[in-house]
């Protein structure tokens, strides 16, 4: 009976490798046209690769946590005989906004260059790297920028984790595609941390378990943000008594037709206002092009803790919405980011994000802003704390904290304390700021 090769198909536009997160079958399963026969997880999601043709499991080529070109053959089948027209894989989960999977578990190491598919025919000889022969890490927006630069990115020595060449590296090489290969490259490379030979107290068992799939697109993405971008972070706290009440007296109403009123719709209320006043925090930079880009539109991404690590669904256009609207849509967003179902599209393009740690009981923290966003806000629990009145008695106030993380590229002191105390007046009297969004 013939055998046939079922390779991973595109995975997206600017995607030239995944990492695969499982097979669906095993050897000596019979799949149909479409069924989905392994997970691999790009920079943008985690996809779903179905077969093209029917037929028998004989041979899987690729093991969990290693990474796989586009192209590449992850599978044979005996062929059954039964042809179907290849679909495109269908996103069926998320991934860290911004990082490139690094290279499969520890102990693997990567094929040598000789290895490497060549150049596909006919591929042009300015273009760079040739799709076919990327041998070293990088995201997807890195290899874009270092064609567009003219840079040769597999002659260039990374910096970043595992050794990924980063946005930075290709930056500092601008100009000198060749630097890294002529000496300087020993200026230009973070040198790697020793490793330590003690391992323990006699008899202490240890489990060592490898950074891949979410977790390690999140270790990444974080690293790149902080390597990045100088952040600094402001506290203050507001008293929330009025905007409890106001959620309170509005729940049976909400409930009654099927929305559930959090205080976070309130919270991307103030926030909208407050970024119309000061436009620095709803904008980006682009490094490559040295340009402050202010958006004119208000995408609010918002951090969510989900059983597979942190994930950041994004509501578009969230100041053309009402309470009700922006309060389904986080419900929708929230739960589908912890079946892992959302859409990559849906973690796209925030301009600003908001972290509520306060739903674990946080009190403070310096959240780490998501890259190339230029601030993030924080909000954390509501406590009881007494207060004095002006006639001297004492009150019972509601109290909650907030904290503005900014990128100091662009963002002085003075203008995120002013910034923090407009975003506070705003949510502590929230009847007035439901007026003004009229």
């Amino acid at each position: 009976m013939a055998t046939r090769d079922v390779k991973l198909p595109e995975l997206g536009e600017g995607v030239t490798e995944g990492e695969l997160i499982k097979f669906l079958v095993k050897p000596g399963d019979s799949v149909k046209p479409d069924q989905p026969i392994a997970e691999v997880m790009t920079d943008k999601a985690t996809v779903e690769v179905p077969s093209p043709v029917a037929g028998v499991v004989k041979e899987l080529k690729f093991k969990t946590g290693e990474l796989i070109k586009v192209e590449s053959v992850l599978l044979t089948l005996e062929d059954s005989g039964t042809p179907a027209s290849a679909p495109k894989p269908a996103a069926s989960a998320a991934a860290a906004p911004t990082a490139q999977p690094a290279a499969a578990a520890p102990k693997t190491t990567a094929p040598p260059p000789a290895a490497m598919a060549a150049a596909p025919v006919g591929a042009s000889a300015h273009f760079y790297p040739p799709v076919a022969d990327s041998r070293v890490l990088a995201t997807p927006s890195t290899r874009r920028l270092a064609r567009e630069m003219g840079i040769d990115i597999n002659e260039m020595h990374g910096t970043g984790l595992a050794g990924r060449v980063t946005r930075e590296d290709v930056m500092v090489s601008k100009g000198t595609p060749s630097a890294r290969t002529n000496g300087s490259a020993s200026e230009l490379r973070t040198p790697a941390a020793p490793r330590l030979a003690y391992q323990g107290p006699v008899g202490a068992v240890e489990e060592r378990v490898a950074i891949r799939g979410i977790r390690k697109k999140i270790a990444e993405n974080m690293q790149m943000s902080k390597h990045i971008i100088p952040h600094f972070t402001l506290m203050d706290e507001a008293d929330v008594t009025a905007l409890v009440a106001l959620r309170e007296s509005l729940k049976a109403h909400a409930e009654k037709t099927g929305v559930k009123i959090t205080y976070m719709p309130f919270v991307f209320k103030a926030l909208l206002a407050t970024c119309r006043e000061f436009p620095m925090f709803n904008a980006s930079i682009d490094d490559a092009a040295q340009e402050i880009v202010y958006k004119k539109y208000f995408n609010l991404g918002f951090a969510a803790d989900t059983p597979n690590g942190l994930m950041v669904p994004v509501i578009k256009n969230a100041d053309h919405k009402t309470i009700g609207e922006l309060s389904r849509e986080i419900v929708d967003l929230s739960q589908r980011a912890r079946e892992s179902k959302l859409k990559p599209d849906e973690m796209k393009g925030a301009t600003i994000t908001v972290t509520n740690i306060g739903t674990v009981g946080g009190t403070y923290a310096t959240p780490i802003i998501n890259h190339p966003e230029v601030a993030i806000l924080g909000m954390y629990k509501i406590s009881d704390k007494l207060a004095l009145k002006a006639d001297g008695s004492i009150k019972v106030t509601k109290s909650m904290n907030f904290t503005i993380t900014a990128d100091h590229r662009l963002i002085d002191g003075a203008v995120a304390a002013n910034f923090l105390k407009s975003f506070i007046a705003k949510i502590e009297n929230p009847g007035r700021l439901m007026l003004d969004m009229m």
